[in-house]
């Protein structure tokens, strides 16, 4: 990060550990896993802190823990599909704050991956389709066309299964 000091890079951790946990959370919905991916993300991005510009460090800091919550989520879907990871699902809704309905979480879960994050990073961690775009390495107007889409085709499952498109 050529010029960030250990305490810029502390506060940063303390500004932006909270939105990372709600938006890794809400991709893998296992508290202490989400815990490990932040801490794996900010350790990723210490590391690589030379090479990385100042004002590009929250870009990176959503982008990989984005990428890392994701490997995990497929990891464990193979490790359940070959039958070595019969770990139930349990979500602890303590963890992150707010309970989230099973009906809403699975009409979440449905979304394709790329919808998903942009609505992760637009309603959980409050960024800018500005800067979103810079995370995601896409337009601004993709950004604000994903987000559309994704609250339409989660309007559009909830309403196929009865429940109130503003239930959380």
């Amino acid at each position: 990060m050529g010029g960030v000091e250990k305490a810029q890079w502390i506060e940063l951790y303390h500004a932006l550990e909270k939105p990372l946990y709600n938006v890794v959370y809400r991709i893998i919905w296992d508290a202490a896993e989400s815990q490990d991916i932040v801490q794996e993300a900010f350790l990723r991005c210490w590391r690589r802190k030379e090479d990385v510009r100042a004002d590009g460090v929250e870009g990176l800091l959503f982008r990989t823990a984005l990428n890392l919550a994701s490997n995990r989520r497929r990891r464990v879907k193979l490790w359940r599909m070959v039958g070595l990871g019969s770990v139930p699902e349990i979500v602890d809704e303590r963890a992150c704050g707010d309970a989230i309905s099973r009906p809403v979480q699975d009409a979440f879960e449905a979304l394709p991956e790329q919808l998903k994050h942009v609505l992760l990073l637009t309603e959980i961690a409050g960024m800018t389709y500005g800067e979103i775009a810079a995370t995601l390495g896409v337009r601004e107007g993709t950004v604000g066309s994903r987000r559309t889409r994704a609250l339409a085709m989660l309007r559009e499952r909830l309403a196929a299964e009865g429940v109130e498109a503003d239930e959380r």
